[in-house]
């Protein structure tokens, strides 16, 4: 099968404390953090142990939850102060998936798409988010099973507004599109998987452009899990919570937003003169098949760099890595031993955009890789705040006879985690992320060459 080249030619997204991609833009490339308490945690008290976020409020992205007249604490529809949606689309829409409608207008008016084209068999749309409209679940079970509200009192969009696939059906209706419909779900590898799903269909000639990417609505409900789980980070400033790699990180800071990008055949996007912000080179996805749902897998990963490169090493070798690095103990110290494994230690850089805005679930990796789009754009690499100091000890795992990665410590790849922004040549950037059931996926993104 001959595969087409992908062009990426349109971003967009909702990030936290920010109002735009601009905003968004400056503040990744200042070295600031986007990270903050959070009131709606802070307000359980010691029911919750983390209270920090990168998170995005109804008002700061310009809507406002109208309350129900019937039900209690019940969102009956999103009112968009700024008149970006038409209200017969905000009807259906949970938060997450505004912010994925939102995000489509700013990747379809950057994409310079035409209506007719928009509106083609050819144009599809593939987004995805880890949970499913938990806050509308939530307050809907409420009124019905602790307050005895009749089911006709829910209303006629409580099903839309919760489906898995919420967020790609009210982006293909508010913009028409005739093409594919789908979302894909891989847990916090679901930003990046759907993306690379939707350049699959454009390389194999089924699509001609989609608008592919990942968005996770603000809701305390998702929130909460993690915390259960004693797997977000507690007991620093907000600023400093988000540590990848350092000796101290003790868990990951749940946050929220949304990340979309327009996707083109190459030769399509060329013909029209369109601005060509990235291509494509490689996108491989795999699962650990170590039979563990949370613990990461170095033969998992080895095997996803394998499959990601090929047998082009040398064309493909990354000028910087985006790595997942949640600022778990397990998870950062597995993820920079396969990156060495593979690349060896020198001719690159680490980024780690969690360090900034957190692990926005379903929304990572699609966020992660508008912000690789945009390191290729700036020439700069985003940095890895707060990784203070490396461990300067084997891991407990490095003895164990089974290993067969590094010995060297942590703090041996000092050089390659940079806390400050980083100004270089930048060709090629590899995205990685992975998911709860052992789910892994890589992207190589670079400049245009032709």
């Amino acid at each position: 099968m001959v595969c087409r080249k992908v062009a990426v030619v349109g971003i967009g997204g909702i990030f936290p404390n920010c109002k735009d991609l601009e905003e968004f833009s400056e503040k990744i490339f200042s070295g600031k953090s986007l990270i903050r308490e959070w009131d709606e945690a802070v307000k359980h008290g010691k029911k919750i142990r983390s209270t920090v976020s990168g998170y995005v409020s109804v008002a700061e992205c310009g809507l406002e939850a109208i309350p129900s007249s019937i039900l209690v604490d019940y969102p009956e529809i999103f009112k968009d102060s700024l008149h970006r949606i038409p209200i017969e689309n905000l009807s259906t829409a949970d938060m997450g998936s505004v912010w994925a409608m939102l995000g489509t207008q700013d990747a379809v008016k950057m994409s310079g798409w035409s209506k007719d084209e928009v509106q083609s068999e050819q144009t599809g749309v593939v987004i995805g988010s880890g949970a499913c409209g938990n806050e509308i679940s939530r307050k809907s079970w409420h009124n019905f099973f602790d307050l005895g509200k009749k089911t006709r009192f829910l209303g006629s969009h409580n099903v839309d507004r919760s489906m898995v696939y919420r967020d790609s059906a009210n982006v293909t209706c508010l913009i028409k599109s005739k093409g594919v419909c789908e979302s894909i779900g891989s847990a916090c590898a679901t930003g990046l998987g759907n993306i690379g799903y939707a350049y699959r269909l454009i390389s194999f000639g089924l699509q001609d452009r989609i608008i592919a990417g990942g968005t996770e609505g603000t809701a305390i409900e998702s929130f909460i899990g993690f915390d259960a789980m004693q797997v977000l980070s507690h007991g620093f400033a907000p600023e400093k919570s988000s540590r990848p790699f350092d000796i101290d990180r003790n868990g990951f800071v749940c946050s929220f937003g949304a990340g979309i990008v327009a996707l083109e055949a190459y030769d399509i996007a060329k013909a029209r003169g369109a601005n060509i912000l990235a291509t494509i080179d490689s996108y491989f996805n795999n699962s650990d098949g170590s039979g563990n749902m949370f613990a990461p897998s170095f033969d998992g990963q080895h095997r996803l760099w394998k499959g990601l490169m090929g047998n082009d090493t040398a064309r493909l070798f990354p000028d910087v890595v985006k790595v997942h690095g949640t600022s778990t103990l397990l998870g950062d110290a597995i993820e920079l031993f396969s990156i060495v494994n593979y690349l060896g230690d020198k001719g690159y850089h680490i980024s780690a955009p969690k360090s900034q805005f957190g692990h926005m679930l379903g929304a990572a990796g699609a966020v992660e890789l508008v912000t690789a789009v945009l390191m290729l754009q700036q020439q700069k690499v985003s940095p890895c705040l707060n990784s203070d100091r490396l461990n300067e000890q084997p891991e407990t795992f490095q003895s164990e006879n089974k290993w067969t990665g590094s010995k060297e410590p942590l703090a041996a790849y000092r050089d390659l985690l940079q806390q400050h922004v980083v100004e270089k040549e930048i060709n090629r950037i590899a995205c990685l992320n992975y998911g709860f059931g052992s789910t892994n996926s890589a992207m190589i993104l670079s400049r245009d060459f032709e």
